[in-house]
């Protein structure tokens, strides 16, 4: 069913076709598991995750918005599925250093091929083995831990959905320039606890 867009797929699955459904799920498993597990930390709870995030697709099915797009919606269900349970099990979420901003369906502002941590303007030794890279999470889950909501929301739709500013402003329901200085905030403070970090002074 590689013909179809995924707009198509999915209305050919409310009017019925089942395979179509399955062929949304094969065609965004990748990428969706590869999303949470950054998100979850482990594999299994990527995948539990991921089921529930389409079983959660099928029982939206009726009140999807047919003008928007299908994969944006998806990898907003699925973020909110992984926040859920992270909760639940009292883990925090990371940020990807290496993520590019502005995100997929693209950007007119001329970020679009920075990174994250181009933008924080600091310096990351890309880790040389497991256990640097391990360090390095470390230091990011806890620079992140940090943030106040709003700004720490923000970075895991630009960051780990890698959805557009437009995108974002539509799933937070804040005016485009909102998103942007608010985007500007959350790297800016995340920046600012990155350095805190990594010179031992962990003070507010």
């Amino acid at each position: 069913m590689s013909e179809f867009s995924d707009e198509q797929l999915f209305e050919r699955y409310r009017r019925g076709d089942m395979g179509s459904f399955r062929a949304l799920l094969e065609r965004h498993h990748d990428d969706l598991i590869r999303f949470l597990h950054r998100l979850m930390g482990d594999r299994q709870s990527a995948e539990d995750v991921f089921q529930d995030a389409f079983l959660q697709v099928h029982l939206s099915a009726d009140t999807f918005d047919t003008t928007r797009r299908f994969r944006p919606w998806l990898f907003t269900i699925a973020a909110n599925k992984g926040r859920d349970y992270l909760r639940k099990k009292g883990r925090r979420q990371e940020v990807d250093l290496m993520a590019p901003v502005g995100g997929a369906g693209g950007d007119q502002s001329g970020e679009g091929s920075a990174m994250f941590v181009d933008l924080m303007e600091v310096e990351v030794p890309a880790p040389e083995d497991g256990a640097m890279t391990d360090e390095r999470d470390r230091a990011v889950q806890q620079a992140l831990d940090g943030l106040p909501h709003p700004l720490r929301e923000i970075l895991l739709l630009a960051y780990f959905q890698r959805l557009s500013y437009a995108q974002v402003a539509d799933e937070l329901n804040i005016p485009l320039g909102t998103v942007k200085s608010r985007l500007h905030a959350a790297v800016a403070a995340f920046a600012d606890r990155w350095k805190r970090l990594n010179r031992g002074d962990e003070g507010p």
